[in-house]
């Protein structure tokens, strides 16, 4: 779903038949102005989707951007001005603010382990784990966290889990059976399988065909062990228990990646807030 058509839903959800509150209350000629104040610190995502929102709402709107999506803000600053028909910008206010808190709340987290695997060459990963309809825009907000996207959907990567093994009857069936379904629908992916130990590590090795392996719960002395085994062969992936707290250990291993579903399902948006005043 593209970013437009993400807006339009939202707004349909949010405005329905009218927004009868501003409606009743405000003048229909009645001009105003607005400012996008920062009351908590962070990195800035999601200002051109709220210039769709304001704009979507009413062309006739003004939007004047301050930041650009990326930048760090601090309490006191001013992202952006609006400025138009005061009740274009009230129906516009809570959408535009929940885009960007969310997509801010996402960049500010990711950037802050981003700091944390300074130096090394390893690189933080996003999951599937977004809000259903909106991973186009988390998996941005990671992007401008300075995080990177892992596959958008399931379409786009084989990706061999714990599941698919078990119930293919082991890893080099399940290896084997997504190499005859790629080459009898001529699709070419890349193809990743998660291991859960060594044994399976060692299964992996002895059959190849794979792009990437992920480790998947092995511990830092462990996934570091595992990273030697696989010696460059193939790209590396570490998941699951990795914390704040403990992810540099797990970075310093040599793998390639870690990947960390929190970075969009459990996060907290940014404290911003929209400022109003009429003008006529």
């Amino acid at each position: 779903m593209s970013i437009d058509e993400i807006v339009a839903l939202a707004l349909i959800e949010d405005i329905g038949d009218g927004d009868h509150t501003s409606l009743a209350t405000i003048p229909e000629d009645r001009t105003g102005r607005a400012r996008l104040l920062v009351k908590e610190p962070g990195i800035i995502a999601g200002i051109d989707i709220a210039r769709k929102v304001f704009q979507k709402v009413d062309s006739s709107t003004r939007f004047h951007a301050i930041f650009k999506d990326g930048d760090i803000i601090n309490p006191g600053d001013i992202v952006f001005t609006v400025e138009g028909k005061s009740i274009s910008l009230l129906s516009a206010e809570r959408l535009s603010l929940n885009f960007m808190q969310r997509m801010s709340g996402i960049a500010t987290s990711t950037n802050r382990i981003v700091q944390l695997l300074e130096g090394l060459p390893c690189r933080l990963l996003d999951t599937r784990k977004t809000t259903p309809l909106l991973r186009e825009i988390e998996k941005y907000s990671v992007r401008i966290g300075g995080g990177h996207n892992h596959r958008f959907g399931l379409f786009d990567m084989i990706m061999i889990k714990d599941n698919h093994v078990d119930f293919a009857g082991g890893i080099v069936k399940a290896i084997k059976a997504v190499q005859e379904y790629l080459a009898k629908n001529d699709k070419d992916l890349r193809i990743e399988i998660e291991v859960r130990n060594f044994e399976e590590l060692q299964e992996v090795m002895n059959n190849g065909g794979v792009h990437r392996i992920m480790l998947d719960n092995f511990n830092p002395e462990n996934l570091k062990n595992a990273v030697d085994i696989i010696g460059g062969r193939y790209e590396t992936e570490a998941s699951g228990g990795i914390t704040f707290e403990t992810i540099r250990a797990f970075a310093e291993t040599g793998v390639d990646y870690i990947s960390v579903g929190a970075l969009t399902h459990h996060i907290k948006s940014l404290d911003l807030s929209l400022k109003g005043s009429s003008i006529n």
